[in-house]
């Protein structure tokens, strides 16, 4: 693999132990890839900073390092809001734990935006190269913006961000972004706004590994997020294409529809839709767009919520949308940041969570040890005020 004047010296120790560190795992990366080069990337979004995922070796291994990160850089979800920790029921021993994690990174200089959504936050253009690990934010990122970056793990996200570049391979290159199987919708534009994460969820199981072509379907933004992170979870999805909606298939070069071909039908869809009672309702798996923190305030506006309900959302989208904020948590329900359904230990004590997610509802069972049932936003709010 090439390496410049400047990353042989960084290999060479000659930048400190922790860079040379970091360029060794991106170099070995790329040899396992057949990375012919690096390329420099505009961001990075490190996982692993949950104390939940990490455990003690995990922040052993962060406060070896002594180097700082060379491009902006945010962490994926924690395991509690940094300040109101004690409002969903966190532990003093897991939020000192939790904490430590939280300084470690600082040191590095990420920045303290624990998100899967980072796309919400900073500008992140058509064709930029990225080291992104949270696997909805990659999807996002790849399909709907056009931005490239493989799903990074932890430790090799923090080595790019901390280089400032990546092993230029999989789907940092064009080639490899062509789609390997066409997805069709039954019922096409019909198809309810809220079953975007059990499309995905369907989808996802479908596709495995391969890049998807979705057809007769016309989602927004919030619903392209729904789509691909649930793809994610329940396959290993990190491309798609939505057929005349994402950016890249009204390219020239774009390869036509592929020949393989499966179709979701409507009552697959319908069947995840089970009826069952609920202890606990939580929504913002990936983090709230400013437009689904609007829709919630409606749909919440005159009602009390009768069970525990969650929202998750990004500190910065929460702090600059306190009117919708106030009316959500106006019906009892808690907006809460840093931190995620599945990356929390406040989830583990509820016995069947309600979710509008179908990224959390391929999660959630393994993650937090507890039954889960999908619905749509509207029938989430009903389940929490009922």
């Amino acid at each position: 693999m090439y390496l410049d004047s400047e990353d042989e010296s960084i290999l060479n120790g000659e930048y400190g132990e922790t860079r040379q560190k970091m360029m060794e795992i991106l170099l070995a990366l790329g040899k396992v890839f057949n990375a012919e080069n690096l390329v420099p990337i505009t961001s990075a979004q490190i996982s692993g900073a949950s104390y939940k995922t990490i455990g003690e070796w995990g922040l052993e291994w962060l406060n070896n390092l002594d180097a700082r990160v060379a491009v902006p850089s945010i962490l994926n979800p924690i395991g509690m809001p940094r300040e109101s920790w004690r409002d969903i029921g966190i532990s003093t021993e897991f939020a000192e734990n939790q904490n430590k994690v939280i300084k470690a990174y600082k040191r590095l200089g990420i920045k303290m935006e624990c998100t899967c959504t980072p796309y919400y936050l900073n500008i992140t253009n058509y064709g930029d190269h990225l080291a992104w690990s949270e696997s909805s934010a990659v999807s996002y990122a790849n399909s709907v913006i056009g931005a490239r970056t493989n799903r990074e793990g932890g430790p090799s996200a923090l080595a790019a961000a901390m280089i400032g570049k990546t092993p230029n391979y999989g789907l940092h290159l064009f080639k490899n972004r062509m789609p390997e199987i066409t997805i069709e919708v039954e019922s096409g534009s019909g198809v309810h706004s809220g079953h975007y994460g059990a499309i995905g969820y369907l989808a996802g199981k479908i596709a495995g590994n391969k890049i998807p072509f979705l057809t007769n379907i016309r989602p927004s933004r919030d619903q392209l997020k729904a789509l691909g992170a649930a793809m994610a979870a329940s396959g290993a999805v990190a491309l798609y294409h939505v057929k005349g909606i994402t950016p890249e298939t009204k390219l020239p070069t774009f390869k036509t529809e592929p020949v393989e071909k499966v179709v979701i039908e409507q009552s697959e869809i319908e069947s995840l839709f089970e009826k069952s009672d609920v202890d606990a309702v939580a929504v913002g798996c990936p983090h709230c767009s400013p437009d689904e923190l609007s829709r919630l305030a409606s749909l919440l506006e005159g009602k009390k919520t009768t069970k525990t309900f969650f929202v998750f959302v990004a500190k910065g989208v929460k702090d600059s949308n306190m009117g919708y904020v106030s009316k959500i948590e106006k019906s009892g329900a808690k907006v809460v940041e840093d931190t995620c359904i599945v990356v929390s230990p406040a989830m583990d004590v509820f016995d069947t969570v309600m979710v509008d997610s179908g990224k959390a509802f391929a999660y959630v069972p393994n993650m937090c040890g507890c039954n889960v049932r999908i619905g749509t936003l509207e029938e989430c709010v009903l389940a929490a005020t009922s």
